[in-house]
């Protein structure tokens, strides 16, 4: 987002957020996705706790400037992501209906119906179920990126911990933290950059691979 559009009170957020911690080391597409989830969230700790894969996010920035679907694993998670509409299956009949019919959780189902209308290259957000990063997992579901950031006690490290070790593109952090807030701020991260508004990606992101973000 250019600093132009910023609004006043957003600008200010991160001018405060910049004078307490110094992210100017990270990579510009690491650094504007924690820099995103730290405002909304005012919690520096995910500073430390992000895990970015700078060529994956790159990858996945190309992937949505071309047009590449956005999938989010539940309703509250498609709400906060402002820059692009979602898709979402979490409510949908069938998705109840496939649940009941092959014993599955309702989030896998929803991960099986969004991938039979996205097919592979889309790029998955998940912040409320962690059998939602499962079943990616275990699909073939050829993401562009995922981004896995549900909170929890039971299983959801683990989960993150699949994520990463298992070779697919992914933005994830290490602890139990994270929650639909968090992975739609993600997401907009990525969705906010003018690459991706303008439908315009070149590798490396342009001239030092730098987006244009906040």
């Amino acid at each position: 987002m250019a600093a132009a559009d910023v609004p006043p009170v957003e600008a200010e957020s991160y001018r405060i957020l910049r004078s307490r911690v110094d992210l100017s080391f990270l990579p510009p597409l690491s650094r504007a996705v924690t820099e995103r989830v730290i405002h909304v969230t005012a919690d520096f700790d995910y500073a430390a706790d992000l895990v970015c894969d700078e060529q994956a996010l790159a990858a996945a920035v190309g992937a949505l400037a071309r047009g590449a679907p956005v999938v989010a694993d539940a309703a509250m998670v498609a709400a906060g992501i402002t820059e692009r509409e979602v898709i979402c299956k979490m409510d949908s009949s069938l998705t109840a209906r496939l649940a009941r019919v092959t014993g599955i959780p309702r989030a896998a189902a929803a991960v099986r119906l969004a991938f039979s209308e996205t097919g592979p290259g889309a790029v998955w957000v998940v912040g409320a179920d962690v059998t939602a990063i499962e079943e990616i997992i275990q699909r073939d579901t050829r993401p562009a990126l995922v981004i896995g950031l549900p909170a929890g006690f039971v299983g959801v490290a683990e989960a993150k911990q699949a994520l990463r070790a298992s070779g697919l593109p992914s933005l994830t952090n290490v602890s139990e933290k994270g929650g639909a807030a968090v992975a739609a701020a993600a997401a907009d991260a990525l969705l906010g950059c003018d690459q991706v508004r303008n439908g315009l990606y070149q590798a490396g992101g342009g001239e030092g691979g730098a987006p244009a973000t906040n």
